[in-house]
């Protein structure tokens, strides 16, 4: 074979030639990208189709001529290449951005490099395209280079083509929040974005608009009606401090909900705005990869469309997972269905013991509920132990039952209605024992799923973990194919945290469309969990700390504290602590931060400011504290958790 890229285009058959086309204007690029989709799946099928595309490679040559056709400049490549890392370093220097295909972190990579010495009789990597006009290895670069070939092919027209033939310079799959910090902050350089976002519906079928997560099922809803348990112990705490009124007070579930749903709605009318003002292109369709650069974006009503993009982001997020026994689809919901729920649950079971389940274990509780709560193992697995052991135990102090080291097994319906009336069964973890119960409604909290099997990562070849769903990245959220980027919570080792998504994708337009090198930083995030006695944490947790460092290495300073706001209603004395973890062999600097008790996300956000610049114990000392307020307890620390001193308190 010759040196030609055009070798081993596909020739197509007569059925697929006569393919009604997009109403669309038709592309050339964007043709190429779905010819090999659809030559894929005719060889797939077994139909008969020509000559050129008998050959085994064919379909490897089709992927490679993609690519080729997709970039301005596409260089084939080796990370443990020297010479590769030099081509990419010389168009750097020219300013002129480029795809790189790793061959050696790529599936069929060996395959792939065998397809590309037929196509350019190159025997190493690099090789390199340049509108689509084959340069060659190293130095041939150079030399061209040197010639000033390589700029005159970049001025001619062609390049100015190459960067009009995609639909869209940047096509984001999910509407989170994320997802949308990225579209808008791409935008604001001038970039043509688009956003795909659709709900797939619970199994009770239960939806919601644009938003993701965080808006309608999750941070937003979860802290108002959080917020609605705190107004009822305050209406408990106020008689102390003179106010009068008649005995029964009643809350409605049903006036909450319509509350927070309005508000929601609010929220993503104005995410719509937001979008168009922008100029992004919103489609309400389900994303799914179909080739090279392309993508399918299927409605509602099941009408499929065609797009291409130069890059693609990927911020598709997390779903509940369900249990896999006997009546969990049927008759269970998650905190997917809870929120907009139409009637008040009753009697509840919540099943897990996530940050997820004990938050909504606790504003059930605080609503008045009878609240039972069935735990696998531990507690906030993955947060501070000592922390989630107090949460706990506060929790049943206050009413909510434990069920431990049980699951269950089976759930029956023994009623319909709103609420009906619910059978569980559930075996102890050892195998030992076997518990049944009835309750109202049966809230799952025991995991989510990583929403990345079904969008087409294989066809493009976007790896994941296997076992998780997960996505690896680079530390710029560039996955092993280099046009596509994914951020949020599908990230494989990075936190399931809004805020970070969010900071992940305005970084990461940044760096793609305005020249900058900033990265997100995703080291000492401050999260908050939203029970009832509130936990706010930054940086290592205990047990982490001692294992990472050494307990040689760490001090623990600590205290409980007793919130003046809770001295006159005489309530929950020595539950609020906190305590700080630090490196003794740097300067006693702070390296966990942890507090339990009212506002503990407002306290936790400004020290982690601190913490994040370095904060160190002999700083946090000769910090004067605000008086009287829960967060001066960390300037008054002494007591130390070797030193085994008393740390109860018997006032503010």
């Amino acid at each position: 074979m010759g040196s030609s890229v055009r070798k081993g285009k596909a020739v197509l058959p007569a059925e697929e030639a006569a393919r009604p086309s997009s109403p669309r204007r038709e592309q050339p690029q964007r043709a190429a990208a779905e010819d090999y989709h659809h030559a894929a799946q005719n060889a797939n099928n077994g139909q008969a189709i020509t000559a050129s595309c008998k050959n085994k490679d064919t379909d490897l040559q089709f992927k490679i001529q993609a690519y080729i056709d997709k970039n301005t400049v596409m260089i084939f490549s080796n990370t443990a290449c020297s010479l590769s890392a030099k081509v990419k370093e010389l168009f750097k220097s020219m300013s002129v951005p480029y795809c790189s295909l790793e061959l050696d972190k790529t599936e069929d990579g060996q395959k792939l490099q065998d397809a590309l010495y037929e196509l350019t009789m190159e025997t190493s990597v690099p090789i390199v395209f340049v509108q689509q006009k084959q340069i060659g290895d190293y130095d041939k670069i150079l030399k061209a280079h040197k010639e000033g070939k390589i700029q005159k092919l970049l001025e001619t027209k062609g390049h100015d083509y190459m960067q009009d033939s995609y639909d869209y310079d940047l096509i984001v799959i999910g509407g989170g929040s994320g997802g949308l910090a990225a579209s808008k902050e791409a935008a604001k350089y001038g970039k043509k974005v688009m956003v795909l976002d659709y709900v797939t519906p619970t199994p009770q079928g239960t939806r919601w608009g644009l938003g993701g997560t965080c808006v309608n099922v999750g941070c937003i809803p979860k802290k108002l009606m959080h917020q609605a348990a705190l107004l009822g112990q305050a209406l408990q705490d106020s008689r102390k401090f003179g106010w009068q009124f008649e005995e029964k007070v009643k809350h409605s579930w049903e006036t909450m909900t319509e509350a927070v749903q309005n508000y929601i709605g609010s929220l993503n009318w104005g995410y719509r705005v937001s979008l168009r003002e922008k100029e992004v292109t919103y489609e309400n369709a389900y994303g799914e990869f179909v080739g090279p650069h392309t993508i399918k974006a299927t409605n509602n009503k099941g009408k499929e469309k065609f797009y291409t993009a130069e890059k693609f982001l990927i911020a598709t997020g997390e779903r509940p997972r369900y249990l896999g026994v006997p009546g969990d689809k049927e008759y269970c919901i998650s905190s997917d269905d809870l929120f907009s729920l139409p009637y008040c649950p009753g009697k509840t079971l919540v099943v897990g013991a996530s940050y997820v389940a004990l938050e909504c274990a606790g504003f059930l509780a605080g609503l008045g509920l009878d609240v039972t709560v069935m735990v696998r193992s531990i507690l906030l697995r993955g947060f501070d132990q000592e922390m989630a052991n107090k949460i706990g135990e506060h929790m049943e102090e206050h009413g909510v039952k434990f069920i431990k080291q049980f699951v269950p097994t089976k759930i029956e319906q023994l009623e319909e209605g709103t609420p009906g009336k619910l059978k569980v069964i559930a075996q102890s973890t050892d195998g030992r024992e076997i518990t049944e119960g009835e309750y109202n409604t049966v809230l799952l909290a025991v995991g989510r799923d990583t929403c990345t099997r079904t969008i087409g990562l294989d066809k493009v070849g976007v790896k994941i973990n296997e076992r998780s769903g997960k996505i690896p990245v680079s530390d710029e959220e560039q996955t092993n194919v280099p046009y596509i980027y994914a951020i949020g919570d599908v990230l494989e080792g990075k936190l399931e945290l809004t805020p970070v998504a969010i900071q992940a994708g305005r970084l990461l337009a940044r760096r793609l469309y305005a020249g900058t090198t900033l990265k997100c930083d995703y080291v000492n995030v401050p999260t908050t969990v939203f029970t009832p006695l509130e936990y706010g944490a930054c940086g290592f947790s205990e047990e982490t700390a001692l294992e990472k460092f050494g307990e040689e290495n760490i001090e623990v300073y600590h205290s409980y504290f007793w919130p003046l706001e809770w001295t006159v209603p005489s309530r929950d004395n020595n539950k609020c602590y906190a305590k700080i973890i630090c490196n003794i062999q740097d300067n006693e600097r702070v390296i966990g931060f942890h507090v339990l008790g009212p506002n503990a996300g407002e306290v936790t956000q400004g020290f982690s400011a601190a913490i994040k610049c370095g904060l160190t114990k002999a700083q946090l000392d000769n910090t004067i504290g605000i008086h009287p307020v829960c967060a001066e307890i960390f300037t008054t620390l002494s007591e130390t958790k070797r030193s085994g001193g008393n740390v109860l308190q018997s006032g503010c």
